[in-house]
């Protein structure tokens, strides 16, 4: 708590106003002009000065410690008209500038998707690639429509185990490791049962960050990575949106200004909404009929998403944000199980942009609350619930050449229940109020246009433990030539929450949350640990090339989880103990490739792992320790109009590792002690599995996709596109898990064709 109050000092000293030097300030916000959205790493800088910058994810820039006078303002982008603008500057003001840039007629036809120079300079963005709605619309969307699900699974380190039921393993992590966050806010359970949709509405994103590890200190309570997803504002010129349909789903999704935004000094008021649903649990008879058994009526999935959004803008580029959301998801597999999962929520966030500063503050609160219940033939009903709120303030300075200073400081309070039985029956089951407050300070410095440096700290403090962890992380790149960078990164990380499930787990839908206890628990070497946190250590290296159009990326990368708090699974008697200590690691290097220009984008990942996690008895591989990956993605645009869209996707991944069954038996229950009557009792199958946890190996997966997109302009603001998808186009039997008792192998989804239909609007 020391170390926490010491940070708190500190970040209370800083002051938001510049000194008075005389000079003034140039600062303000770059948007497009068609619907007043922010452009994201817009370059800004004074014609024939050596003084320029980039906007951040808001849109916005400053230039500081600017002499009084007269200048010329050039804002440039990608895809955008360049535009000049005379400004003039006083000593100890801010001269505040809402930019609006024009689409290029070309761009818009066109693929181009590149990084921007100044971006790969000044920015560290180690283990980090940010993904477009470009991006995600160039990828082959089963059903026809785009999900950052899919796209998820083509990042360099991240690994999916299956179309059904699948999850996101990134660099080593398990999905309880990652902080997935929507508009600063946490979704605990951001991906559908069935494993090819998110609860994201893609239109209604702006960027999608993925920080596969080595993430700086404004990030916390996670050990492995995060996924910041930020919606769009919506559109503050005319009211639009998209309605679409396929055989998965159907989805509406609106966007428009409540008061519009005139490009003067004035306030406007936007919303942006959406509701899809799917049916696949009807459709998938028709779908699949014709396929037989194994895949007729097995996908008994449906899920419904609701989202909604005001934002309010003020004239100097400030603005506030309310929003809130429904996700809902249910599989049920008949006389089998069936689990239901619902997340609901809501919340405000602020950007605000005070007087003759160079700072920007923003921060949030956020509700939310999300319950799952799993019931099974058993007739043991599983459940879980996590909800509380968080809250935050940040602040970010800039000042010349790129450089920031970051703080800021969190707050989070939720509650969790938990009732779980176990595979003889043992009821485990947790209620307990947790608080959490964390504080960081970062500094970003650049020593002119050939090395970054970004130190930073951040003190997390675990009330219900209690337990206070600093936790030092720093980044940095060396530019060695215009086209050639070396960068680095390296923290400390830690968390408190635990997941029901267990990196032992192969197949189990059933997510629940828990928080680590506040009592001791012994280590596998008989001792007890000093805390309850989960503790990890990373460290990435990486170098970064350009060749023409051509943009390579190399990352070897590191982590070692130096205690992972789990539940124990494998509970015998009431008197074992509830919860149990593992460590693991996790190492790889991962290749990426891109290439965009003109009509073309392709896109290629390598990536290779090894996961291994050791419970004090043996070291074992994960169930997702996948020793190579390969996903390529290409496309292209033709037509005269560019009206065509071709691409096609490829996935190999190396075999999965799962524990093998060495022989059935009778499993008599035993309860009543010496008083069991086991001559006349009927006991249930036991399986007997081997000593060697994940000691056996699958079968590798690979599977291709295509679709064709053609696009019908009926107006300036209407377009309907017509798309076919193929997915799996040479139906590739790949496992899903076997079934032991049966010896029935399950597989993943079958050729998948599909048509769909949208208009925009």
């Amino acid at each position: 708590m020391k170390q926490l109050l010491l940070l708190l000092m500190i970040i209370s000293g800083f002051t938001y106003a510049e000194a008075q030097t005389q000079t003034g300030i140039v600062k303000g916000f770059v948007y497009e002009k068609a619907n007043g959205e922010p452009i994201i790493g817009a370059t800004v800088s004074l014609k024939d000065k050596n003084k320029g910058t980039q906007t951040n994810i808001n849109g916005f820039f400053t230039l500081s410690k600017i002499e009084p006078g007269e200048y010329t303002l050039i804002i440039t982008s990608i895809g955008f008209e360049n535009l000049e603008k005379v400004i003039k500057v006083e000593a100890d003001e801010a001269n505040t500038q809402k930019i609006y840039l024009e689409k290029r007629a070309r761009e818009l036809k066109g693929v181009q998707i590149s990084a921007k120079r100044e971006d790969k300079i000044y920015e560290t963005k180690v283990g980090m690639t940010r993904i477009t709605p470009k991006e995600l619309k160039i990828l082959p969307s089963i059903g026809g429509e785009p999900d950052i699900a899919q796209f998820l699974q083509v990042m360099p380190g991240v690994i999916s185990t299956g179309d059904q039921g699948g999850q996101l393993y990134i660099r080593g992590g398990s999905p309880i490791q990652n902080k997935i966050l929507l508009d600063g806010m946490t979704i605990y359970n951001p991906f559908h049962s069935i494993g090819l949709y998110s609860v994201f509405e893609t239109d209604a994103i702006r960027s999608a960050d993925v920080m596969s590890g080595g993430f700086g200190v404004e990030y916390g309570d996670r050990t492995s990575a995060i996924v910041n997803v930020v919606t769009k504002d919506g559109n503050k010129k005319h009211n639009g949106g998209k309605i679409a349909i396929n055989p998965i789903l159907a989805k509406v999704f609106l966007e428009g200004p409540i008061l519009r935004d005139k490009e003067d000094s004035s306030t406007s008021i936007t919303y942006i909404a959406s509701l899809k649903h799917s049916y696949l649990k009807s459709s998938s008879k028709a779908l699949y009929g014709e396929f037989g058994e194994p895949y007729k009526s097995k996908l008994p999935y449906t899920f419904t998403d609701a989202y909604g959004k005001i934002n309010v803008s003020s004239s100097n580029g400030s603005k506030i944000n309310l929003f809130g959301f429904s996700f809902n998801d249910r599989v049920n597999y008949q006389n089998t199980s069936d689990l239901e999962w619902k997340s609901n929520g809501g919340g405000t966030n602020f950007v605000l942009t005070p007087g003759v500063s160079s700072s920007i503050i923003s921060g949030g609160f956020y509700y939310s609350d999300y319950k799952i219940g799993l019931t099974e033939a058993d007739n043991r009903p599983r459940r879980s619930e996590i909800n509380g709120f968080d809250a935050n303030v940040k602040v970010t300075s800039y000042f010349e050449n790129h450089s920031e200073l970051n703080y800021g400081v969190e707050f989070t309070g939720f509650k969790t229940a938990y009732q779980y039985y176990n595979f003889i029956g043992i009821l485990q089951e947790q209620n307990d109020y947790t608080t959490q407050v964390g504080a960081f300070v970062k500094l970003k410095k650049n020593f002119g246009d050939r090395f970054v440096l970004e130190p930073g700290v951040r003190v997390q403090y675990y009330a219900s433990l209690p337990v206070t962890r600093l936790e030092p992380r720093i980044a940095m790149k060396l530019n060695i030539t215009e086209n050639i960078r070396l960068k680095a990164a390296a923290g400390m990380y830690s968390q408190n929450i635990i997941s029901s499930k267990s990196d032992k787990d192969i197949v189990n839908f059933f997510t629940g949350f828990l928080t680590a206890p506040d009592f001791e628990i012994q280590k596998p070497d008989g001792t007890y640990a000093n805390n309850n946190i989960q503790k990890a250590y990373h460290l990435i290296g990486g170098i970064e090339v350009d060749a023409g159009g051509l943009e390579f990326t190399l990352e070897p990368w590191y982590k070692y989880f130096g205690q992972l708090i789990t539940i124990n699974r494998y509970k015998l008697l009431p008197t074992d103990p509830d919860f149990s200590i593992e460590t693991g690691k996790a190492y790889g290097v991962d290749f990426t490739a891109k290439y965009s220009k003109g009509r073309y984008y392709v896109w290629g990942v390598y990536s290779y792992g090894y996961v291994d996690r050791n419970d004090g008895h043996q070291t074992y591989p994960t169930p997702f320790d996948r020793r190579h990956n390969i996903n390529i993605l290409a496309s292209y645009t033709a037509g005269k109009h560019y009206d065509w869209e071709f691409s096609v996707r490829f996935n190999y991944g190396s075999a999965f590792p799962f524990t093998q069954t060495q022989a059935f038996y009778e499993n008599v229950d035993f309860s009543n002690g010496i008083g069991t009557n086991y001559l006349t009792q009927n006991g249930n199958l036991g399986i007997l599995y081997a000593d060697k946890i994940n000691g056996g190996r699958l079968s590798d997966y690979h599977r291709m996709d295509i679709s064709m997109k053609k696009k019908f302009v009926v107006s300036k603001h209407s377009v309907v596109e017509a798309s076919g998808s193929i997915s799996n186009v040479y139906n590739q039997q790949n496992i899903f898990y076997i079934d032991r008792v049966r010896n029935k192998r399950e597989y993943q989804l079958p050729i998948f064709p599909t048509l769909g239909l949208s208009w925009n609007f």
